[in-house]
């Protein structure tokens, strides 16, 4: 069972390289897909020369401007071969060695889709309004569809790839995260929680989520819960 990991990348030069190491330190069948999209900091020179020697399980993918993290995804999809498919974020707030623990539920049955939750039993390290942002959402999430998540915002999604190549992703940016659990509770799935490792950056390390995309998060739960049609690709 293959794992396709997709890593969209926007001006990570400084955490790139280690996360990539610990990626490929990881003992499964897997592919990578690497997406920069547009980064403008030498990320994209630094992947072009890491590239060469690759395996060629390894793939390395550019856009010429910033599509969003939605628009790198989408790209990253189209060359997506696994089984599964994982969204990796790629600085080192998320740790690598917790594929296995996301691939379990799928390998034994219990579910399509898998979320690793940073929030099981209590408030992890992060920053208070980070962390009362993604309450407020996921709250929000369970009042609209009759779910019980725990986690919304991780980055840690994992999809059986028929799942995720069925969904049209129509957004751009961050809101990429409520848009494909709503389209996947939409469909009658089930997304089952593990917990996951985190340890969270600041905004002088370069962290991208802001006030207005939560907001944002916000009004695709409500659209995509009462919309009339469920729009899914092909």
């Amino acid at each position: 069972m293959q794992l396709s990991v997709i890593i969209p990348v926007y001006n990570e030069r400084r955490w790139i390289p280690e996360l990539l190491a610990q990626v490929l330190a990881v003992d499964l069948d897997k592919q990578v897909v690497v997406v920069d999209d547009g980064s403008t900091d030498g990320t994209a020179e630094w992947l072009s020369e890491w590239q060469a020697g690759q395996p060629e399980w390894i793939t390395v993918l550019r856009h010429p401007s910033n599509r969003g993290k939605a628009g790198a995804v989408r790209t990253g999809l189209a060359r997506a071969t696994g089984a599964c498919v994982l969204i990796q974020d790629g600085d080192l707030e998320y740790d690598p060695n917790d594929y296995r623990r996301l691939l379990q539920p799928f390998a034994e049955g219990a579910g399509q889709v898998v979320y690793g939750t940073r929030l099981p039993a209590h408030r992890p390290r992060m920053f208070f309004r980070q962390w009362l942002g993604n309450v407020v959402l996921t709250g929000l999430t369970n009042r609209l569809f009759g779910t019980s998540l725990t986690d919304l915002m991780t980055c840690y999604k994992l999809f059986a790839r028929d799942v995720i190549a069925g969904i049209d992703i129509e957004s751009d940016g961050f809101n990429i995260e409520p848009e494909l659990t709503a389209k996947v509770l939409r469909q009658g799935l089930r997304i089952v929680e593990v917990p996951v490792s985190y340890a969270p950056r600041t905004y002088a390390e370069g962290k991208k989520l802001r006030a207005p995309t939560l907001m944002s998060a916000a009004w695709t739960l409500v659209r995509l819960r009462f919309c009339e049609k469920l729009r899914v690709a092909g």
